[in-house]
């Protein structure tokens, strides 16, 4: 099972992500806790948000106050209602939440069947609930849950990822065909990418890029890559470097095998449908291109943005360093391409959804509070309509980034007209 914690300040964007889920008919609340029951047993996401404010109000000087966790099963895994109750009942609890309100979603439009759990790491007194090594102790509590309810454990995997660290070249440290080797040699052996972009996305954290090569000498086709060390700001230190200096695994021949091997290993990778949800996320709780960016870092998740010479967006890559696996927006969605964030960050267009009104059944199970606190959130009203500030998703789709390859068809025509 693989658990990510999510950290950040939008406490109505979290609860209406999963709140849209359930009015879709692809989600379910199962558990409510320290949230009391309505006079209907109904509900709506400014209730639930209105059950989260004494802490958030009572916050003292904490600046990410919303915890957001998923909890992903491997998709052959058979998980009850119930079994996901306890689970992050027991979850919660070891983590030090368990007099905390949070929520408990239940999400089933991906083929991995997962829950999702929002809550507020401020406690009533204002204090911060300690979260130092809270993912070395998530991990210890999902290998605990595994071996609890006989799910399929992520261990050996995990572990394999977590062996190789790898390091940005730095030029001022000198050698850099040493350091340069120290990475292209050895990320195939550890990260899927299916394409010389998605490759040159994942290079580009460590200082690096790829350029392939392509003409003749005496008479003889020529096809290779040379590398090139960038500085901080992208751009090139170095003198060229033949692929060869680099062994095999970092020629265009053996890449291209890798990219073809990714695809297929990356068609059926479970990591996907996480990633997926993580980003779409991370778009309705942030608001730009900065914040995106820092909410998805935070989980081991790198976003790479590609631009043209006017700033159009072209791609969009996301690595995620937990699976040690590389994606364009397109391939975790269409809805996730290009053109997307294009129209978000520079011509603030966020993408959003129609108004609506959003309410749930009741809860399967909840936990009681004290009267007088009980009487102080039950809202007078529970019918409103709300802009939800969101996007309409589209079918999951597996694929190459279309806008990525048209913009490159075009940029190829430009040039042979410069040539004529």
């Amino acid at each position: 099972m693989i658990a990510k914690i999510g950290k950040g300040s939008n406490m109505y964007g979290a609860i209406l992500y999963n709140q849209q889920k359930v009015d879709r008919e692809n989600g379910a609340v199962l558990l409510l806790n320290k949230i009391p029951d309505t006079i209907d047993g109904k509900y709506s996401v400014a209730y639930f948000h209105k059950c989260f404010e004494p802490y958030l109000s009572a916050n003292i000087k904490t600046e990410k106050t919303v915890r957001h966790i998923s909890l992903n099963p491997d998709p052959k895994d058979k998980v009850s209602d119930e079994q996901f109750t306890e689970m992050a009942q027991e979850y919660m609890e070891r983590m030090g939440y368990k007099n905390q309100p949070f929520i408990v979603f239940k999400h089933t439009d991906i083929d991995r069947t997962h829950i999702h759990i929002v809550s507020t790491c401020v406690g009533i007194d204002g204090k911060k609930i300690p979260d130092d090594y809270d993912h070395k102790r998530s991990m210890a509590i999902c290998r605990d849950l595994e071996q609890k309810y006989n799910l399929h454990k992520a261990t050996e995997q995990e572990q394999k990822q977590a062996d190789k660290i790898f390091k940005k070249v730095e030029q001022q440290k000198g050698d850099i065909k040493s350091q340069m080797a120290s990475v292209v040699r050895h990320l195939p052996k550890y990260y899927q990418y299916t394409s010389l972009g998605a490759y040159n996305a994942l290079l580009s954290f460590f200082n690096i890029t790829a350029e392939e090569i392509k003409g003749e000498r005496n008479g003889k086709p020529v096809h290779g890559l040379v590398y090139f060390a960038l500085n901080g700001k992208g751009e090139k230190v170095s003198n060229p470097f033949k692929s060869s200096l680099f062994g095999k695994d970092a020629g265009i021949a053996q890449l291209q095998k890798h990219f073809e091997q990714s695809k297929e290993k990356m068609k059926t990778n479970p990591a996907r449908s996480v990633l997926k949800n993580t980003v779409e996320l991370a778009m309705h709780t942030t608001n730009n291109e900065r914040e995106f960016k820092k909410q998805l870092a935070e989980q081991s998740i790198h976003t790479a943005v590609r631009r043209n010479d006017n700033g159009r967006i072209y791609g969009i890559t996301f690595i995620d360093n937990g699976s040690r696996t590389v994606w364009n927006g397109s391939q975790l969605d269409r809805n996730l391409s290009a053109n997307l964030f294009n129209e978000w960050w520079n011509n603030g267009n966020k993408p959003e959804l129609k108004t609506q009104h959003i309410s749930i059944s009741k809860p399967n199970t909840i936990d009681d509070l004290p009267a007088k606190d009980l009487f102080e959130f039950i809202p007078q009203e529970h019918s409103a309509n709300f802009d939800m500030g969101l996007f309409s998703l589209l079918p999951d789709a597996q694929g190459v980034d279309y806008e990525e390859e048209q913009f490159a068809k075009r940029m190829k025509k430009k040039k042979k007209r410069r040539r004529l």
